[in-house]
């Protein structure tokens, strides 16, 4: 039986896929499928979640964290790890949840990594909550503690939170770690601590 020509071509061009996908390997060789041997080519980023008028909430408020909401920088839930989480407003009302202060910082520092329709100057305000009470605060007026012995959402060093000094003494005290400032949490910092921030937008 003779096959039309379209579907030799489209034959053609599928296992021209596969063999760029999955390239012929020597006799005796196998393919390593090793997660960590595989780069960040192709980044799906999470929508912002849009503001909601009937809500009765002030747009640049801090949200509720919706249970579908995923985090632009690592894909994770924050509404799973509530004391870690973090968001931005931007001044549309439309808000980014993150799963942990690092992640904040790692979009905050380089917005356009993860959000193309969003520039650092349409950022209204940015919160952390407080590891202690659950409490959102204002990110610019929140201590935090680095190299403490608390771990993140995944399982790596994190900057919990805090609203009051004393508070972040305590538990750098308790915990290990140095307490900083908004300021003081660099790009470098950040660089140095998050996996997240390896990959190319």
């Amino acid at each position: 039986m003779r096959l039309p020509a379209k579907l030799i071509l489209l034959a053609g061009a599928a296992t021209a896929v596969a063999i760029a996908a999955y390239p012929l390997l020597p006799p005796g060789k196998q393919a390593n499928h090793n997660a960590e041997s595989i780069t960040n080519e192709l980044c799906i980023v999470a929508p912002a979640t849009p503001y909601d008028p009937s809500s009765g909430l002030a747009m640049l408020v801090p949200k509720s964290i919706p249970a579908d909401a995923r985090c632009p920088v690592c894909g994770m839930y924050p509404a799973r790890a509530p004391h870690w989480a973090a968001q931005t407003v931007f001044r549309d009302g439309a808000s980014h949840f993150f799963d942990s202060p690092i992640d904040l910082f790692a979009f905050l520092h380089r917005t356009d990594r993860t959000n193309k329709l969003y520039a650092p100057a349409d950022i209204a305000v940015s919160y952390a909550t407080d590891f202690e009470t659950g409490q959102w605060i204002e990110a610019h007026h929140t201590f935090f503690v680095q190299g403490s012995s608390a771990l993140g959402p995944m399982r790596d060093a994190d900057l919990p939170a805090f609203s009051t000094r004393k508070s972040a003494d305590d538990f750098a005290r308790n915990r290990g770690g140095k307490v900083l400032v908004y300021k003081q949490v660099t790009p470098e910092l950040i660089q140095s601590m998050n996996r997240n921030t390896h990959h190319h937008p």
